[in-house]
Protein backbone atom coordinates (compact mmCIF):
# COMPACT_ATOMS: atom_id res chain seq x y z
CA UNK A 1 0.00 0.00 0.00
CA UNK A 2 1.22 3.60 -1.26
CA UNK A 3 2.47 6.32 1.64
CA UNK A 4 0.55 8.66 2.25
CA UNK A 5 3.29 10.80 0.93
CA UNK A 6 3.78 8.79 -2.44
CA UNK A 7 1.45 9.93 -5.53
CA UNK A 8 -0.13 6.83 -6.81
CA UNK A 9 -0.03 6.19 -10.54
CA UNK A 10 -3.84 7.07 -10.67
CA UNK A 11 -3.77 10.18 -8.70
CA UNK A 12 -1.08 11.38 -11.23
CA UNK A 13 -3.77 10.46 -14.23
CA UNK A 14 -6.71 11.36 -12.32
CA UNK A 15 -5.78 14.96 -11.73
CA UNK A 16 -4.89 16.43 -15.13
CA UNK A 17 -7.46 15.09 -16.56
CA UNK A 18 -10.18 16.24 -13.56
CA UNK A 19 -7.98 19.75 -14.42
CA UNK A 20 -8.32 19.42 -17.99
CA UNK A 21 -12.50 19.29 -17.64
CA UNK A 22 -12.31 22.16 -15.12
CA UNK A 23 -10.55 24.41 -17.42
CA UNK A 24 -12.66 23.87 -20.23
CA UNK A 25 -15.68 25.01 -18.35
CA UNK A 26 -14.04 27.87 -16.84
CA UNK A 27 -11.96 29.12 -20.05
CA UNK A 28 -15.27 28.65 -22.41
CA UNK A 29 -17.47 31.30 -20.14
CA UNK A 30 -14.84 33.72 -19.80
CA UNK A 31 -13.93 33.57 -23.48
CA UNK A 32 -17.45 33.76 -24.76
CA UNK A 33 -17.93 36.99 -22.95
CA UNK A 34 -15.27 38.55 -24.86
CA UNK A 35 -16.70 37.30 -28.38
CA UNK A 36 -20.38 38.74 -27.57
CA UNK A 37 -19.57 42.35 -29.65
CA UNK A 38 -18.13 40.04 -33.07
CA UNK A 39 -21.22 37.38 -32.06
CA UNK A 40 -23.78 40.66 -31.89
CA UNK A 41 -22.82 41.53 -35.28
CA UNK A 42 -22.19 37.51 -37.21
CA UNK A 43 -25.35 36.51 -35.71
CA UNK A 44 -27.03 39.63 -35.96
CA UNK A 45 -27.83 38.83 -32.46
CA UNK A 46 -29.74 41.50 -30.17
CA UNK A 47 -28.82 42.52 -26.79
CA UNK A 48 -31.35 40.23 -25.36
CA UNK A 49 -29.81 37.02 -27.14
CA UNK A 50 -26.53 38.21 -26.36
CA UNK A 51 -27.72 38.13 -22.25
CA UNK A 52 -28.93 34.56 -22.95
CA UNK A 53 -26.07 33.39 -24.77
CA UNK A 54 -24.39 33.44 -21.34
CA UNK A 55 -27.16 33.29 -18.89
CA UNK A 56 -28.30 30.21 -20.48
CA UNK A 57 -24.88 28.47 -20.03
CA UNK A 58 -25.03 29.86 -16.17
CA UNK A 59 -28.39 28.96 -15.42
CA UNK A 60 -28.01 24.85 -16.46
CA UNK A 61 -24.69 24.83 -15.05
CA UNK A 62 -25.58 26.00 -11.60
CA UNK A 63 -29.70 24.29 -11.47
CA UNK A 64 -27.70 20.30 -12.45
CA UNK A 65 -24.87 20.21 -10.53
CA UNK A 66 -26.53 18.04 -7.69
CA UNK A 67 -27.91 16.08 -9.96
CA UNK A 68 -24.66 15.32 -11.88
CA UNK A 69 -23.05 14.35 -8.58
CA UNK A 70 -25.92 12.16 -7.79
CA UNK A 71 -25.41 10.41 -11.30
CA UNK A 72 -22.08 10.13 -10.15
CA UNK A 73 -22.43 8.18 -7.27
CA UNK A 74 -25.35 5.81 -8.82
CA UNK A 75 -23.68 5.09 -11.96
CA UNK A 76 -19.79 5.51 -11.21
CA UNK A 77 -17.95 8.96 -11.19
CA UNK A 78 -15.67 7.92 -13.84
CA UNK A 79 -18.38 6.91 -16.48
CA UNK A 80 -20.46 10.07 -15.50
CA UNK A 81 -17.03 12.12 -16.08
CA UNK A 82 -16.67 10.46 -19.42
CA UNK A 83 -20.36 11.48 -20.47
CA UNK A 84 -19.98 14.90 -19.18
CA UNK A 85 -16.95 15.61 -21.60
CA UNK A 86 -18.45 14.05 -24.51
CA UNK A 87 -21.54 16.19 -24.01
CA UNK A 88 -19.52 19.30 -23.49
CA UNK A 89 -17.52 18.68 -26.80
CA UNK A 90 -20.94 17.99 -28.51
CA UNK A 91 -22.30 20.80 -27.70
CA UNK A 92 -19.43 23.35 -28.47
CA UNK A 93 -19.40 21.66 -31.92
CA UNK A 94 -23.55 22.76 -31.93
CA UNK A 95 -22.38 26.27 -30.82
CA UNK A 96 -19.65 26.89 -33.34
CA UNK A 97 -22.16 25.57 -36.13
CA UNK A 98 -24.96 27.80 -34.96
CA UNK A 99 -26.35 29.94 -37.42
CA UNK A 100 -28.70 32.33 -35.75
CA UNK A 101 -29.12 33.50 -31.92
CA UNK A 102 -31.85 31.14 -31.24
CA UNK A 103 -29.85 27.99 -31.75
CA UNK A 104 -26.76 29.30 -29.86
CA UNK A 105 -28.64 29.68 -27.31
CA UNK A 106 -29.85 26.52 -27.06
CA UNK A 107 -26.59 24.92 -27.57
CA UNK A 108 -25.05 26.85 -25.00
CA UNK A 109 -27.71 25.55 -22.38
CA UNK A 110 -27.21 21.93 -23.47
CA UNK A 111 -23.24 23.35 -23.42
CA UNK A 112 -24.08 24.17 -19.74
CA UNK A 113 -25.68 20.66 -18.84
CA UNK A 114 -22.40 19.19 -19.73
CA UNK A 115 -20.34 21.50 -18.07
CA UNK A 116 -22.59 21.03 -15.07
CA UNK A 117 -21.80 16.87 -15.03
CA UNK A 118 -17.94 17.60 -15.78
CA UNK A 119 -17.12 20.05 -12.87
CA UNK A 120 -19.25 18.11 -10.19
CA UNK A 121 -17.61 15.05 -11.46
CA UNK A 122 -13.90 16.33 -11.64
CA UNK A 123 -14.17 17.42 -7.91
CA UNK A 124 -15.51 14.38 -6.79
CA UNK A 125 -12.61 12.27 -8.64
CA UNK A 126 -10.37 14.38 -6.80
CA UNK A 127 -11.50 13.95 -3.29
CA UNK A 128 -12.27 9.99 -4.22
CA UNK A 129 -8.13 9.49 -5.25
CA UNK A 130 -6.59 11.41 -3.01
CA UNK A 131 -6.48 10.78 0.57
CA UNK A 132 -7.11 13.43 2.91
CA UNK A 133 -3.11 14.17 3.96
CA UNK A 134 -2.91 14.91 0.52
CA UNK A 135 -5.99 16.26 -0.62
CA UNK A 136 -5.37 20.18 0.49
CA UNK A 137 -2.09 19.79 -2.16
CA UNK A 138 -4.62 18.30 -5.22
CA UNK A 139 -7.09 21.10 -4.58
CA UNK A 140 -4.35 24.04 -4.91
CA UNK A 141 -3.83 22.44 -7.85
CA UNK A 142 -7.13 22.16 -9.38
CA UNK A 143 -7.70 25.37 -8.09
CA UNK A 144 -4.39 27.25 -9.79
CA UNK A 145 -5.72 25.15 -13.01
CA UNK A 146 -9.51 26.94 -12.32
CA UNK A 147 -7.48 30.44 -11.71
CA UNK A 148 -5.62 30.47 -14.88
CA UNK A 149 -8.81 29.31 -17.37
CA UNK A 150 -10.69 32.65 -15.60
CA UNK A 151 -7.79 34.68 -16.35
CA UNK A 152 -6.69 33.62 -19.87
CA UNK A 153 -10.40 33.21 -21.16
CA UNK A 154 -11.01 36.83 -21.99
CA UNK A 155 -7.46 36.96 -23.48
CA UNK A 156 -7.55 33.39 -25.53
CA UNK A 157 -11.10 34.83 -26.36
CA UNK A 158 -10.03 37.86 -28.16
CA UNK A 159 -7.15 36.61 -29.75
CA UNK A 160 -8.93 33.80 -31.09
CA UNK A 161 -11.68 36.19 -32.32
CA UNK A 162 -9.57 38.38 -34.07
CA UNK A 163 -7.07 36.08 -36.08
CA UNK A 164 -9.52 33.57 -36.34
CA UNK A 165 -13.38 33.17 -35.98
CA UNK A 166 -16.04 33.29 -32.83
CA UNK A 167 -16.54 30.00 -33.77
CA UNK A 168 -13.36 28.74 -32.50
CA UNK A 169 -13.92 29.45 -29.70
CA UNK A 170 -16.19 26.42 -29.42
CA UNK A 171 -14.34 24.58 -31.91
CA UNK A 172 -11.78 23.72 -29.49
CA UNK A 173 -13.68 21.89 -26.98
CA UNK A 174 -13.96 19.52 -29.25
CA UNK A 175 -10.86 17.55 -29.92
CA UNK A 176 -9.64 18.51 -26.20
CA UNK A 177 -12.61 16.87 -24.46
CA UNK A 178 -12.50 13.81 -26.91
CA UNK A 179 -9.09 12.98 -25.87
CA UNK A 180 -9.71 13.97 -22.48
CA UNK A 181 -12.58 11.52 -22.84
CA UNK A 182 -10.46 8.75 -23.90
CA UNK A 183 -7.58 9.50 -21.82
CA UNK A 184 -9.73 8.91 -18.49
CA UNK A 185 -11.33 5.91 -19.94
CA UNK A 186 -7.71 4.26 -20.65
CA UNK A 187 -6.13 5.51 -17.06
CA UNK A 188 -8.78 5.90 -14.41
CA UNK A 189 -10.02 2.62 -12.99
CA UNK A 190 -13.76 1.88 -13.23
CA UNK A 191 -14.88 3.13 -9.43
CA UNK A 192 -17.63 1.45 -7.59
CA UNK A 193 -21.03 2.71 -8.14
CA UNK A 194 -23.58 3.06 -5.38
CA UNK A 195 -25.83 0.76 -6.95
CA UNK A 196 -27.95 0.36 -3.39
CA UNK A 197 -28.44 3.86 -2.95
CA UNK A 198 -31.79 5.11 -4.96
CA UNK A 199 -31.55 8.76 -6.52
CA UNK A 200 -33.63 10.42 -4.29
CA UNK A 201 -35.93 11.82 -6.91
CA UNK A 202 -37.68 14.51 -5.35
CA UNK A 203 -34.83 15.98 -4.02
CA UNK A 204 -33.25 16.34 -7.57
CA UNK A 205 -36.37 18.14 -8.76
CA UNK A 206 -36.48 20.47 -5.71
CA UNK A 207 -33.02 21.00 -5.64
CA UNK A 208 -32.80 21.85 -9.17
CA UNK A 209 -36.10 24.40 -8.97
CA UNK A 210 -34.75 26.45 -6.27
CA UNK A 211 -31.16 26.91 -7.85
CA UNK A 212 -32.58 27.38 -11.42
CA UNK A 213 -35.50 29.98 -9.47
CA UNK A 214 -32.48 31.77 -7.37
CA UNK A 215 -30.12 31.73 -10.29
CA UNK A 216 -32.58 33.37 -12.66
CA UNK A 217 -33.77 36.36 -10.23
CA UNK A 218 -30.37 37.02 -9.07
CA UNK A 219 -29.31 37.56 -12.99
CA UNK A 220 -32.90 39.19 -13.85
CA UNK A 221 -31.78 41.85 -11.09
CA UNK A 222 -27.93 42.40 -12.44
CA UNK A 223 -30.19 44.62 -15.39
CA UNK A 224 -33.96 45.19 -13.63
CA UNK A 225 -32.54 45.83 -10.23
CA UNK A 226 -33.89 44.09 -6.86
CA UNK A 227 -36.90 45.95 -6.68
CA UNK A 228 -38.48 44.28 -10.05
CA UNK A 229 -41.50 42.64 -10.13
CA UNK A 230 -40.23 39.13 -11.31
CA UNK A 231 -36.99 39.45 -9.06
CA UNK A 232 -38.76 39.31 -6.30
CA UNK A 233 -41.67 36.63 -7.36
CA UNK A 234 -38.42 34.81 -8.56
CA UNK A 235 -36.15 35.07 -5.16
CA UNK A 236 -39.48 34.09 -2.68
CA UNK A 237 -40.45 31.24 -4.99
CA UNK A 238 -36.91 30.09 -4.77
CA UNK A 239 -36.30 30.40 -0.91
CA UNK A 240 -39.65 28.58 -0.65
CA UNK A 241 -39.08 26.31 -2.98
CA UNK A 242 -35.63 26.17 -0.40
CA UNK A 243 -37.57 25.17 2.55
CA UNK A 244 -39.48 22.86 0.76
CA UNK A 245 -36.09 20.77 -0.06
CA UNK A 246 -35.00 20.73 3.79
CA UNK A 247 -38.43 19.63 4.74
CA UNK A 248 -38.24 16.88 2.25
CA UNK A 249 -34.89 15.62 3.21
CA UNK A 250 -35.79 15.41 6.67
CA UNK A 251 -38.42 13.11 5.57
CA UNK A 252 -36.39 11.04 3.26
CA UNK A 253 -35.10 7.74 3.68
CA UNK A 254 -32.40 8.15 1.24
CA UNK A 255 -31.96 12.05 1.08
CA UNK A 256 -30.19 14.02 -2.11
CA UNK A 257 -28.68 16.24 0.71
CA UNK A 258 -28.30 14.62 4.07
CA UNK A 259 -28.46 17.67 6.60
CA UNK A 260 -26.45 15.68 9.28
CA UNK A 261 -23.84 17.34 7.46
CA UNK A 262 -24.58 20.86 8.43
CA UNK A 263 -24.02 19.81 12.22
CA UNK A 264 -20.16 19.55 11.45
CA UNK A 265 -19.20 23.22 12.07
CA UNK A 266 -16.49 22.98 9.25
CA UNK A 267 -18.59 21.71 6.55
CA UNK A 268 -21.25 24.43 7.02
CA UNK A 269 -18.64 27.31 7.27
CA UNK A 270 -17.16 26.38 4.45
CA UNK A 271 -20.21 26.15 2.69
CA UNK A 272 -20.99 30.22 3.48
CA UNK A 273 -17.34 30.69 2.94
CA UNK A 274 -17.29 29.04 -0.47
CA UNK A 275 -20.75 30.86 -1.32
CA UNK A 276 -18.87 34.68 0.05
CA UNK A 277 -15.52 34.47 -1.52
CA UNK A 278 -16.65 33.39 -4.55
CA UNK A 279 -19.25 36.27 -4.81
CA UNK A 280 -16.14 38.68 -4.25
CA UNK A 281 -14.11 37.52 -6.96
CA UNK A 282 -16.43 36.68 -9.55
CA UNK A 283 -17.43 41.07 -9.16
CA UNK A 284 -13.53 41.74 -9.11
CA UNK A 285 -13.03 39.89 -11.93
CA UNK A 286 -16.25 41.54 -13.80
CA UNK A 287 -16.20 44.70 -13.29
CA UNK A 288 -12.20 45.30 -13.07
CA UNK A 289 -12.21 43.86 -16.72
CA UNK A 290 -14.76 46.80 -17.39
CA UNK A 291 -13.38 49.16 -15.36
CA UNK A 292 -9.47 48.95 -17.95
CA UNK A 293 -11.91 49.04 -20.86
CA UNK A 294 -14.42 51.87 -20.17
CA UNK A 295 -13.07 53.99 -17.14
CA UNK A 296 -8.91 53.64 -18.33
CA UNK A 297 -9.53 53.13 -22.30
CA UNK A 298 -7.69 49.74 -22.45
CA UNK A 299 -8.27 47.83 -25.78
CA UNK A 300 -9.75 44.28 -24.76
CA UNK A 301 -6.91 42.48 -25.32
CA UNK A 302 -4.74 45.35 -22.84
CA UNK A 303 -7.63 44.43 -20.16
CA UNK A 304 -6.86 40.40 -20.34
CA UNK A 305 -2.88 41.25 -19.81
CA UNK A 306 -4.16 43.64 -17.08
CA UNK A 307 -5.81 40.79 -15.51
CA UNK A 308 -2.84 38.36 -15.48
CA UNK A 309 -2.02 38.76 -11.65
CA UNK A 310 -5.33 36.97 -11.41
CA UNK A 311 -4.05 33.95 -13.24
CA UNK A 312 -0.49 34.25 -12.84
CA UNK A 313 -0.65 33.72 -9.31
CA UNK A 314 -2.74 30.86 -8.43
CA UNK A 315 -0.64 28.99 -11.47
CA UNK A 316 2.43 29.58 -9.05
CA UNK A 317 1.44 29.55 -5.72
CA UNK A 318 -1.44 26.84 -6.18
CA UNK A 319 0.44 23.90 -5.57
CA UNK A 320 1.79 25.34 -2.54
CA UNK A 321 -1.01 26.89 -0.93
CA UNK A 322 -2.56 22.97 -0.79
CA UNK A 323 0.47 21.41 0.57
CA UNK A 324 -0.05 24.50 3.54
CA UNK A 325 -3.22 23.16 4.37
CA UNK A 326 -2.04 19.89 4.62
CA UNK A 327 0.53 21.03 6.37
CA UNK A 328 -0.89 23.28 9.00
CA UNK A 329 -4.82 22.65 8.75
CA UNK A 330 -8.05 24.26 7.16
CA UNK A 331 -8.80 26.98 9.27
CA UNK A 332 -5.50 29.19 9.37
CA UNK A 333 -5.29 28.88 5.38
CA UNK A 334 -8.45 29.92 5.58
CA UNK A 335 -8.07 32.94 7.47
CA UNK A 336 -5.19 34.15 5.97
CA UNK A 337 -6.29 33.45 2.37
CA UNK A 338 -9.69 35.58 3.04
CA UNK A 339 -8.21 38.11 4.84
CA UNK A 340 -5.57 38.83 1.86
CA UNK A 341 -8.59 38.97 -0.38
CA UNK A 342 -10.48 41.33 1.41
CA UNK A 343 -7.21 43.89 2.04
CA UNK A 344 -6.86 43.18 -2.12
CA UNK A 345 -10.40 44.47 -2.51
CA UNK A 346 -10.29 46.96 0.13
CA UNK A 347 -7.27 48.59 -2.49
CA UNK A 348 -9.46 48.52 -5.56
CA UNK A 349 -12.66 50.03 -3.39
CA UNK A 350 -10.60 53.24 -2.14
CA UNK A 351 -8.24 53.81 -5.22
CA UNK A 352 -9.55 53.32 -8.30
CA UNK A 353 -10.48 56.68 -10.86
CA UNK A 354 -9.98 57.23 -14.13
CA UNK A 355 -5.92 58.02 -13.73
CA UNK A 356 -4.65 55.55 -10.96
CA UNK A 357 -1.68 54.07 -12.05
CA UNK A 358 -1.87 50.67 -13.09
CA UNK A 359 0.76 49.04 -10.54
CA UNK A 360 -1.85 50.05 -7.63
CA UNK A 361 -4.58 48.19 -9.13
CA UNK A 362 -1.57 45.26 -10.30
CA UNK A 363 -0.44 45.15 -6.91
CA UNK A 364 -4.25 45.12 -5.80
CA UNK A 365 -5.11 41.96 -7.98
CA UNK A 366 -1.54 40.50 -6.62
CA UNK A 367 -2.40 40.29 -2.86
CA UNK A 368 -6.47 39.26 -3.89
CA UNK A 369 -5.04 36.30 -5.92
CA UNK A 370 -2.96 35.27 -3.24
CA UNK A 371 -5.80 35.44 -0.71
CA UNK A 372 -7.97 33.35 -3.19
CA UNK A 373 -5.05 31.20 -3.73
CA UNK A 374 -4.91 30.04 -0.67
CA UNK A 375 -8.42 30.27 0.69
CA UNK A 376 -10.37 28.26 -2.38
CA UNK A 377 -8.25 24.48 -1.69
CA UNK A 378 -8.75 24.94 2.28
CA UNK A 379 -12.57 25.60 2.19
CA UNK A 380 -12.85 23.01 -1.02
CA UNK A 381 -10.83 20.76 2.21
CA UNK A 382 -13.08 21.97 5.18
CA UNK A 383 -16.44 20.72 3.14
CA UNK A 384 -15.39 17.74 1.24
CA UNK A 385 -13.02 16.54 4.09
CA UNK A 386 -15.43 16.41 6.93
CA UNK A 387 -17.72 13.73 5.26
CA UNK A 388 -17.95 9.92 5.22
CA UNK A 389 -16.67 8.41 2.01
CA UNK A 390 -20.42 7.48 0.62
CA UNK A 391 -20.87 11.99 0.64
CA UNK A 392 -18.17 12.97 -1.32
CA UNK A 393 -20.00 13.05 -4.82
CA UNK A 394 -22.87 15.34 -2.34
CA UNK A 395 -20.55 17.23 -0.73
CA UNK A 396 -18.53 18.07 -4.05
CA UNK A 397 -21.83 18.75 -5.83
CA UNK A 398 -23.27 20.81 -2.78
CA UNK A 399 -19.84 22.70 -2.42
CA UNK A 400 -19.34 23.75 -6.64
CA UNK A 401 -23.21 24.47 -6.69
CA UNK A 402 -23.16 26.81 -3.94
CA UNK A 403 -19.81 28.67 -5.40
CA UNK A 404 -21.79 28.99 -8.90
CA UNK A 405 -24.82 30.35 -7.01
CA UNK A 406 -22.67 33.21 -5.04
CA UNK A 407 -20.71 34.05 -8.63
CA UNK A 408 -24.60 34.95 -10.08
CA UNK A 409 -25.06 36.88 -6.71
CA UNK A 410 -22.15 38.43 -6.97
CA UNK A 411 -22.46 39.85 -10.33
CA UNK A 412 -25.93 40.87 -9.13
CA UNK A 413 -25.18 42.55 -6.01
CA UNK A 414 -22.29 44.74 -7.44
CA UNK A 415 -24.61 45.13 -10.70
CA UNK A 416 -26.89 46.84 -8.79
CA UNK A 417 -24.28 49.06 -6.94
CA UNK A 418 -22.50 50.14 -10.07
CA UNK A 419 -25.68 51.28 -11.92
CA UNK A 420 -26.73 53.29 -8.47
CA UNK A 421 -23.81 55.29 -7.90
CA UNK A 422 -21.95 55.89 -11.27
CA UNK A 423 -22.72 53.91 -15.17
CA UNK A 424 -21.24 53.83 -17.96
CA UNK A 425 -21.80 57.69 -19.40
CA UNK A 426 -17.97 59.17 -18.39
CA UNK A 427 -14.80 57.92 -17.84
CA UNK A 428 -15.23 59.11 -14.03
CA UNK A 429 -19.06 57.25 -13.42
CA UNK A 430 -17.48 53.88 -14.29
CA UNK A 431 -14.91 54.88 -11.86
CA UNK A 432 -17.69 55.80 -9.35
CA UNK A 433 -19.34 53.10 -10.37
CA UNK A 434 -16.45 50.42 -9.80
CA UNK A 435 -16.10 51.91 -6.52
CA UNK A 436 -19.42 51.03 -5.39
CA UNK A 437 -19.48 47.32 -6.47
CA UNK A 438 -15.72 47.06 -5.08
CA UNK A 439 -17.63 47.97 -1.69
CA UNK A 440 -19.75 44.85 -2.31
CA UNK A 441 -17.22 42.79 -3.28
CA UNK A 442 -15.02 43.57 0.48
CA UNK A 443 -18.47 43.11 2.26
CA UNK A 444 -18.88 39.79 0.77
CA UNK A 445 -15.14 38.53 1.25
CA UNK A 446 -15.13 40.31 4.79
CA UNK A 447 -18.27 38.57 6.12
CA UNK A 448 -16.53 35.36 5.01
CA UNK A 449 -13.84 36.10 7.11
CA UNK A 450 -16.07 36.79 10.17
CA UNK A 451 -18.05 33.58 9.40
CA UNK A 452 -14.69 31.77 9.54
CA UNK A 453 -13.78 33.32 12.84
CA UNK A 454 -16.60 32.44 14.35
CA UNK A 455 -16.83 29.09 13.25
CA UNK A 456 -13.53 28.11 15.25
CA UNK A 457 -15.40 29.34 18.34
CA UNK A 458 -17.99 26.35 18.15
CA UNK A 459 -16.38 23.17 16.87
CA UNK A 460 -18.73 20.70 16.34
CA UNK A 461 -17.95 17.79 18.49
CA UNK A 462 -16.10 14.61 17.26
CA UNK A 463 -14.97 16.62 14.23
CA UNK A 464 -12.71 14.41 11.83
CA UNK A 465 -10.94 16.52 9.07
CA UNK A 466 -10.69 13.80 6.66
CA UNK A 467 -12.84 11.09 4.30
CA UNK A 468 -14.52 9.07 6.80
CA UNK A 469 -11.83 9.50 9.75
CA UNK A 470 -9.01 8.31 7.87
CA UNK A 471 -7.37 11.51 9.52
CA UNK A 472 -8.14 13.11 12.24
CA UNK A 473 -7.34 16.66 13.59
CA UNK A 474 -8.35 19.98 15.90
CA UNK A 475 -11.14 22.12 14.14
CA UNK A 476 -8.78 25.14 13.86
CA UNK A 477 -6.58 23.00 12.07
CA UNK A 478 -3.73 23.31 13.85
CA UNK A 479 -2.84 19.79 14.22
CA UNK A 480 -3.54 17.10 11.67
CA UNK A 481 -2.64 13.53 12.42
CA UNK A 482 -0.39 11.57 10.33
Amino acid sequence: MPSRTTTTTDQRWTLPLAGVGSFLVVLDLFAVSTALPTLRVALHATITTLDWTINSYTLTFAALLMTAAALGDRWGRRAVYIGGLLLFAGASAACALASDGATLVAARAVQGIGAAVTMATALALINATFPPARRGRAMGVFGAVTGVATALGPILGGIITQALSWSYIFWINVPIGVAAAACVALRIPRDHASSRRSVDLPGLVLGGAAVLTLVWGVIRAAVHGWDDGPVIGSIVLGMALVVSLLLWERLASRPMIPLRLFADTAFTSGIVGIFLQSASLTAVVFFTAQFLQNGQGDSPLAAGLHLLPLGLVPLALGPRSGAYADRVGTWPMIMIGLTLQTAGTVVMAVFPGPDVPYPVLGAAMTILAAGFTFAVPALTKSVVGSVQSDDIGTASGLFTTVRQVGAAFGVAASSAAFTAAGGYSTAYTVATGYRAAMVVATLCVAIAVATSIRSRRGPAPGFAEGNGGEATGSHDGLTVSE
